[in-house]
């Protein structure tokens, strides 16, 4: 080994030319760490960074076992089912490894029927009041500072409805909204707003379809 030649070349030159083993290793540019960690590994051969088989990994026969077991019993979860196999005397193994193995065949997401659209971004309406956006800022009149609370149609970005009031309560944005509706009567719209805390609080319930 090219590690084991070289500590037999440091100690060679050291002993006949008595040299120190830390200018010789200074001249050629080794740390003393590693010098250091050579001597310990001497004669021993260098190990690879895969994975080594564990004792305890299950079996191929093990895993089809867990498969089978979940396919008779579709409406357990992963933990009852470990417990289930283990007092029927199928496989005793742990829920997290139940787990692994349906994950990997791909069993345990089977109940979703719709996927996620998270990180998809906004889904933009397509017709008028399916959506109303509102936001509360401030609106300086005559050296005044008010609110000024408006409704915006998401899809045709009108302006529904607006208007300018010297405090805001979740009372008073209900209010407001109550107003656009009455606006526009019959429709449903989703009420779109940056949670803020008159739009969070219970009495507005902005959440709701108006």
């Amino acid at each position: 080994m090219v590690r084991d030649e070289a500590l037999e070349f440091i100690k060679y030159w050291s002993m006949w030319a008595e040299v120190p083993i830390k200018h010789l290793l200074a001249w050629l540019a080794l740390p003393k760490s590693t010098y250091g960690t050579w001597l310990k590994r001497y004669g021993i051969g260098n190990r690879h960074n895969g994975l080594i088989p564990r004792n305890h990994w299950l079996l191929e026969a093990e895993k089809q076992a867990i498969l089978a077991f979940h396919h008779r019993h579709p409406l357990e979860g992963y933990r009852r089912l470990s417990y289930l196999m283990l007092d029927a005397d199928v496989v005793a193994v742990s829920a997290s490894s139940v787990y692994r193995v349906l994950k990997e065949a791909g069993v345990l997401d089977s109940w979703q029927t719709k996927p996620s659209k998270k990180g998809t971004g906004f889904e933009q309406p397509l017709a008028p009041h399916v959506h109303w956006h509102t936001d509360v800022s401030y609106i300086n009149v005559a050296g005044t500072f008010y609110y000024f609370c408006s409704v915006l149609d998401g899809f045709s970005r009108y302006i529904v409805h607006w208007e300018l009031r010297a405090s805001m309560k979740e009372e008073e944005v209900e209010m407001i909204l109550q107003r656009a509706k009455e606006l526009f009567p019959g429709t449903t719209p989703r009420v779109i707003s940056d949670n803020g805390p008159q739009f969070t609080s219970a009495p507005c319930g902005y959440r709701q379809r108006l």
